[in-house]
């Protein structure tokens, strides 16, 4: 399995790209449809999408294959099109990531929407098989590592990371949790403890996504600095601040500057990928680029 550090350049941070939910939506996703269907029906809208994110200066550009697990497919009627859907995201940001110097894909996997035993009915040995299933398509389609995001459950966490590894075992893989502003997952579970345990799993990059804020990645990230394992590498993709209602539409308060600086900050602890998540344009990875630029200017 090669190693993220091989994949990426000397220099530190990486940047990713923003969000994908958001960009569709005003592409014209309707509430309730399934995004992963774009990539077969509407790919050019992705790369479309796809390229907004690496003129802006994004190094990683995430698939669009969220919810690409059997279970969440199911929801839209596409369970039996898991590997046709995930390998043709990968292959949509696979081509557009080529056409760009430095930049690698992210196969996202986002957690089944199940829950496991012995809350759930979903086995463990069920979940991994589910991961692994995505996770092949994902390789098929060009993926450089996948990226498990936006979990809160520890046990869905150790089978996403070991479906990857069984149905992507050349690909390294990163994952995130979501953190509430109490410090906490859903399921109760701490950045230290989700540090720890998610390292001895065998991955490269351990981190935080989503969430209400940079303000509230910012202390799980500060935790996690402090207390990395040699050899783990970190990352950050906040949401751009909270939704609002305004008029019909959601807006995010988390504007290209107040995202700058939550750059900025992510960079002063560390953290090896930076991006955004939930609420993001490339507008906002467009000033976190510069931002990042100029203070690498500096510190030199």
């Amino acid at each position: 399995m090669t190693s993220v550090s091989k994949l990426f350049s000397d220099d530190r941070p990486v940047l990713s790209d923003g969000a994908i939910g958001t960009q569709l939506q005003a592409a014209g996703l309707m509430p309730g449809a399934s995004p992963e269907i774009w990539n077969i029906e509407r790919p050019q809208a992705m790369r479309v999408i796809h390229t907004s994110y690496a003129a802006a200066g994004a190094q990683l550009l995430t698939t669009n294959t969220f919810g690409g697990t059997r279970p969440r497919l199911a929801l839209h009627h596409l369970e039996h099109r898991v590997f046709e859907l995930n390998e043709a995201g990968a292959q949509i940001a696979r081509e557009v990531a080529d056409a760009h110097d430095g930049v690698l894909v992210l196969g996202s996997m986002g957690p089944t929407g199940e829950l496991l035993e012995p809350l759930g009915t979903l086995t463990r040995d069920d979940t991994t098989q589910l991961f692994a299933e995505q996770a092949e398509g994902l390789a098929a389609g060009g993926a450089d590592i996948i990226l498990a995001e936006t979990f809160s459950d520890l046990g869905e966490v150790q089978a996403a990371v070991e479906g990857a590894h069984r149905g992507a075992p050349d690909l390294p893989v990163a994952v995130t949790m979501t953190f509430d502003l109490k410090g906490h997952t859903m399921m109760g579970v701490s950045p230290s403890q989700a540090l720890r345990e998610v390292s001895a799993l065998g991955v490269d990059l351990v981190g935080a996504n989503c969430g209400s804020g940079p303000a509230e990645i910012e202390a799980v990230m500060e935790v996690m600095g402090a207390e990395r394992p040699d050899g783990i590498m970190l990352i950050a993709q906040s949401n751009a601040g909270l939704p609002e209602m305004v008029g019909d539409e959601f807006h995010y308060g988390g504007t290209p500057e107040v995202m700058a600086a939550y750059a900025l900050r992510m960079w002063e602890l560390g953290v090896d990928v930076i991006g955004s998540c939930c609420g993001s344009t490339p507008a906002h990875t467009a000033a976190m680029k510069a931002a990042l630029t100029d203070a690498a200017a500096w510190a030199r």
